[in-house]
């Protein structure tokens, strides 16, 4: 018989990304993407977000942290991470809950990637009109 590994699960999205996060016991290790957390985001702007839902919650220290990140750009999966990390939490112990969602840390940003138009250059810029 299989041991059963004890993990609690979370999804986040963000702009054209989306994070599936896999919080297990252990010292506090961040694996993304199956490298580590300093390497696939390079910038401290990136990694804030990442880890404010467990600074906030004091839990930095109990979960090893598994993100399978995926689409759009280095941003969006940063902020992808922390609504996924944040509704994992929320699966590990709900009274965490009234606390992330103080934050904001449980809301997702609606803001999404506008597609582009046709006869456009993109979404929103036009092609330079010539009067003649």
């Amino acid at each position: 018989m299989a041991a059963k590994v004890d993990q609690f699960l979370g999804t986040g999205r963000r702009k054209r990304s989306v994070a599936r996060v896999f919080l297990r016991p252990g010292k506090g290790e961040i694996t993304v993407n199956g490298r580590p957390f300093e390497h696939y985001f390079p910038i401290e702007a990136l990694r804030v977000p990442v880890r404010q839902p467990l600074l906030a919650t004091e839990t930095a220290e109990k979960f090893d942290i598994l993100i399978l990140a995926d689409g759009g750009g280095v941003a969006g999966q940063s902020g992808a991470a922390r609504l996924g990390i944040a509704r994992a939490l929320v699966e590990f112990n709900g009274e965490l809950r009234q606390r992330l969602k103080k934050l904001g840390l449980l809301t997702r940003d609606p803001r999404k990637h506008e597609r582009k138009k046709y006869g456009q250059k993109g979404a929103r810029k036009r092609f330079q009109f010539s009067k003649r």
